[in-house]
């Protein structure tokens, strides 16, 4: 567990006044273990891809609810980028200060400079409920896509939002 990354978390949400519901539980590296631990029970969970363009330029974080099929090459083509592949380990590090199972909207946090885009699947829009890691896979924060939304605009980085 990162406390300090999870405190963070907690304080750019205290400070934005941004209500929140926390849920504690053990370390989940995938929606499958999320599912086994029952986890995503009180809205709608989130998986959060890391993606990189082939030039290894831009860097995205893509946002989808937990059981939709994703098809990078459609993301590409609505992104209007090179072709996507996943973001190593050390890039991840590097952008967002995470590690694998534990990625976020949250990590924009970390990226002081803004590199990374934010990329949403419309669907997300308006829902009144959504389950994401606090940049630490033992505890699943609830909260708004409006309020969610709302911690990425604070920190500057650039929204999209993609049909998958």
């Amino acid at each position: 567990m990162n406390n300090e990354n999870r405190q963070a978390v907690f304080d750019k949400l205290n400070s934005l006044g941004i209500k929140y519901e926390v849920a504690e539980h053990e370390a989940v590296f995938t929606i499958e273990d999320i599912d086994k631990a029952g986890t995503f029970d009180r809205g709608l969970g989130c998986k959060n891809l890391f993606l990189r363009d082939a030039s290894g330029k831009r860097h995205f974080l893509l946002v989808a609810p937990e059981h939709k099929d994703v098809d990078l090459k459609e993301v590409r083509t609505q992104l209007g980028c090179s072709r996507l592949s996943f973001g190593s380990e050390e890039r991840l590090w590097n952008c967002l200060k995470l590690k694998s199972g534990s990625v976020s909207p949250f990590g924009v946090i970390n990226d002081r400079d803004c590199k990374v885009e934010v990329v949403f699947d419309k669907e997300l829009a308006g829902k009144p409920s959504l389950g994401f890691h606090p940049n630490d896979n033992t505890a699943t924060l609830w909260l708004s896509f409006d309020d969610v939304k709302k911690v990425i605009e604070d920190n500057g980085n650039s929204i999209t939002f993609v049909e998958l």
